[in-house]
């Protein structure tokens, strides 16, 4: 199943009439901080121990 170009557009407008334009900056970090650390889990789960660069 794939998305096209017109249910893409109306997923989009759902989403900015459900949380404003002033909202979708937030959503968009969130989203983005949250692929970037599954993103980590996955690739230190493959290495094994993993090290933590924040801590």
């Amino acid at each position: 199943m794939s998305f096209g170009f017109q249910e893409l557009l109306v997923i989009f407008l759902i989403v900015l009439v459900l949380f404003g334009a002033a909202k979708l900056p937030q959503l968009g970090r969130g989203l983005g901080e949250g692929i970037k650390n599954f993103r980590k889990s996955i690739k230190g789960s493959d290495s094994g121990e993993g090290s933590d660069d924040d801590a």
